[in-house]
């Protein structure tokens, strides 16, 4: 299985991610990574992405995803996914694969990106992703969460227990050579 984690910037994707993929026992991924460096200089100046920058982005994440599906590795991805036809992309042909929305306020958005140092993508680019975001409703195999104020922890618990009812998969112990 492949679960991404998405939602505007500053609602903790990478937190979750990271810590939902530490807790699985999965390969984790952050969607930053698979940027082209003309999209990361974009938004370094400021200026918001528009489709033809996030096209590439988008599909560069779901081969990443085919991969780990065809080797039937499970992973943790992180990937804004703002409109519905960026979930379509992602989640289509991939049965394999289960989207977690995180929705937060702008306000919480706006203080989790104030104290964010060092990172690619400014605070004032924030009203383009929320002009562009189409929150889920009905889609199928999405998930919105609102998380948890101060403790991802409870968060990915959250999470756990609405994507496996019955407990999480057990990771699977490495192979012995």
């Amino acid at each position: 299985m492949i679960v991404i984690i998405a939602g505007p910037s500053g609602s903790g994707k990478t937190t979750i991610g990271t810590q939902l993929a530490e807790r699985l026992g999965w390969t984790y991924a952050d969607a930053d990574t698979f940027h082209t460096a003309a999209a990361i200089a974009k938004m370094h100046r400021g200026e918001p992405l528009t489709d033809a920058d996030r096209w590439p982005w988008l599909h560069a994440i779901g081969a990443w995803m085919d991969q780990r599906i065809a080797a039937g590795q499970p992973a943790v991805v992180t990937c804004s996914a703002l409109r519905r036809e960026y979930r379509d992309v992602l989640l289509t042909g991939r049965p394999q694969a289960r989207l977690v929305y995180l929705l937060e306020t702008r306000e919480m958005l706006e203080a989790h990106l104030s104290g964010r140092h060092g990172h690619f993508f400014p605070a004032d680019l924030l009203d383009s992703q929320l002009a562009a975001q189409e929150v889920p409703q009905g889609e199928a195999r999405v998930l919105t969460v609102t998380p948890h104020a101060g403790s991802p922890a409870d968060t990915v618990t959250g999470i756990l227990t609405r994507l496996w009812p019955g407990g999480p998969p057990v990771a699977s112990p490495p192979a012995s050579g």
